[in-house]
Parts: C-alpha cells; structure tokens; sequence
C-alpha cells in the first residue's frame, strides 16, 4: 500500500471543528484540498498528520491553537472611528473587511462591537485562541 510522505502532493477531504464540535470548514460537499506536505501551504500540523496515511483512510488530527492561527492577542482588538469606514459598509457585529495597515499590508478585520460613533474591531485570525479538530480523509497522492 502507498502511504503519503513528506514532499508528496496530496487530495484530502476534511471538516475542521471547534472543541465543542462546531464546524467552521468542510470541504465534504466540495473540491478537495490539495496541497504538497511539507510545503507550509497550509496548517503544518495537519500537513504533519497526514504522513503515514494511505488511500481512503481516516483521521482525526487535533491541534493546540498554538499549532493552527496562534493565540488570540488583545492588542489587536481596537476602537474605530465609524466616520472613517466606507458608507456602503454594513455595520454589523461579526462583519469580516479588508483594510491597510500602516506600511500597507492588507488585513482581514471583523466587528466585535458596534456603539455610537465607534466600531470594535479584531484584527487576530477568527480562529486564533482555539484549538482545533480536523477529520481527514486521503483520497488520492497526486
């Protein structure tokens, strides 16, 4: 039997959850993923879990939040003016944007809190802080 080794190209099927069992991905009812293991194209635990697996076999691969999108930082949650946004954004709790930073890198911020002439915004990934659960399936070595 051909098992996956590092450096090899590889499809999977996975449903990514919290903990408590809530799902935030899957690509069950889709495309696969494919990516090269070793790579760093994706998650270097879920790459790492992969090796050793062979054609249709099953895993479940947990990871610490440390090993997926880092711990969630306070210093990345700030107050914005409202004035300062675009007028054809909705201003709503758990809105995803794009904006610049400073020296001009895009990031991904989500609204956390709405007030008056202000909006909370996070700048961590939206599954920084939490540990996650990956069921993985092999479906083909490329």
């Amino acid at each position: 039997m051909t098992i996956v080794k590092k450096g090899d190209t590889v499809r999977i099927h996975y449903t990514g959850k919290l903990e408590d069992g809530t799902v935030f991905d899957s690509s069950r009812e889709g495309a696969t993923l494919e990516f090269k293991v070793g790579d760093g194209e994706f998650l270097a635990r879920l790459e790492e879990g992969v090796v050793g697996m062979g054609l249709g076999e099953s895993k479940t691969i947990n990871m610490k939040a440390e090993e997926a999108y880092g711990p969630h930082h306070k210093e990345r949650v700030f107050e914005y003016d409202k004035s300062r946004l675009p007028e054809d954004l909705s201003v709503e709790t758990g809105r995803q944007f794009q904006m610049y930073r400073a020296d001009g890198q895009p990031v991904v911020v989500t609204i956390v809190g709405v007030a008056d002439s202000t909006v909370t915004l996070d700048c961590n990934h939206p599954l920084a802080g939490k540990d996650l659960v990956f069921d993985v399936t092999l479906e083909e070595i490329v």
